[in-house]
């Protein structure tokens, strides 16, 4: 599962360095994320993340990737100089794990940010709550409860746009 996962991730990457409509990126917040996202003709965007996650019981460190589907609710002229604000929303699944221990859920999305004026960078502050089981597994024995640090998921994201 995690060398799909891995190659799912780098294959996105991968298909960036000469389509257009393509953003590819960093996040970081509860955990370090590579984000790659294809922009449709309506500025709604498919997007995946893919890195580490520090936000879990012990604070161990664990794999995580997220798909997201995000749709382009408002943008707003406050700084016409700077850049143009945006809010964005979505929704997805959000999977991963360590050893002995995995989570899986429904993954929301709201964004705030701007895309920049004279340069192509978007940046942005993002909550991702998400919502399911975490599963520890061990000795033929296991143990489940409610995912409650997925409802901690913030971070901030520089995407370059192509």
């Amino acid at each position: 599962m995690k060398k799909f996962l891995l190659t799912l991730a780098v294959g996105l990457m991968a298909c960036t360095a000469s389509a257009q409509n393509w953003m590819v990126g960093g996040r970081i917040g509860t955990g370090f994320q590579a984000d790659a996202a294809y922009v449709f003709g309506n500025n709604n965007y498919v997007e995946a993340r893919f890195g580490a996650d520090w936000a879990n019981h012990g604070g161990t460190v664990t794999a995580d990737f997220t798909a997201l589907y995000n749709w382009n609710i408002l943008q707003m002229d406050w700084t016409p100089s700077f850049g143009t604000w945006f809010f964005d929303a979505g929704a997805g699944l959000n999977v991963g794990g360590k050893g002995h221990y995995a989570y899986v859920g429904v993954a929301g999305c709201a964004k705030l940010g701007v895309d920049l004026v004279k340069v192509p960078l978007r940046l942005s502050f993002d909550w991702t709550p998400v919502f399911g089981p975490e599963i520890a597994y061990w000795k033929g024995n296991s143990a489940s409860n409610f995912y409650e640090r997925g409802l901690l998921d913030i971070g901030v994201t520089c995407t370059y746009r192509f």
